[in-house]
């Protein structure tokens, strides 16, 4: 049973794609781990290889925009911390942030995604799968252009939603005051 399992989640601001996390035991010491959006892209991806290569444990959940809509976010990110805990054995659970959603046998810090090597790591898994997904759907709906702001809600998304409406994979649950009807 490793010691400590770092957690962390990638997609929760979105408003389309992927809510996604991920746990990870590490094994070896890897060189280089930070907050995944601290790091590029190319960065990401060299991490995530060399996570998945080493001896690391670890466990990703994604929840679609659907599941999103249906359950809420904070009942995903619940349900995603107890199968990342129930798929990981450990001694020890750390959570990226400042609550525990509910569940049991959690600790949380704010910012362990640039402190603790675990919860880096995650961040690294959970960014580059939530990333990899988003350009994956930006193929299959490209009036959105997905792939130049990952379902964030820039300018340019909130322009391409005014004139196509909302694809399959957007979270029609997030209420967007630039998309709501004014008097004026």
């Amino acid at each position: 049973m490793g010691t400590l399992c770092g957690i962390d989640e990638a997609g929760r601001g979105p408003i389309a794609g992927d809510l996604v996390m991920a746990g990870c035991i590490l094994n070896d010491e890897i060189k280089g781990l930070n907050d995944s959006k601290k790091l590029t892209e190319k960065k990401r991806e060299y991490l995530f290889k060399k996570i998945i290569d080493s001896n690391a444990i670890y466990h990703i959940v994604s929840f679609s925009a659907c599941e999103i809509d249906e359950k809420g976010i904070s009942a995903c990110l619940k349900a995603g911390l107890e199968e990342i805990m129930t798929n990981i054995h450990a001694k020890e659970y750390l959570f990226d942030g400042n609550t525990t959603f509910g569940v049991k046998n959690l600790q949380t810090m704010v910012k362990a995604d640039g402190k603790v090597a675990e919860v880096s790591a995650a961040s690294i898994l959970a960014k580059v799968t939530h990333d990899r997904d988003i350009l994956h759907e930006a193929k299959k709906y490209p009036k959105w252009q997905f792939e130049k702001h990952k379902g964030y809600g820039t300018k340019l998304h909130i322009e391409m939603i005014k004139k196509y409406g909302y694809s399959p994979i957007h979270r029609r649950s997030y209420k967007l005051k630039a998309l709501e009807p004014t008097l004026f």
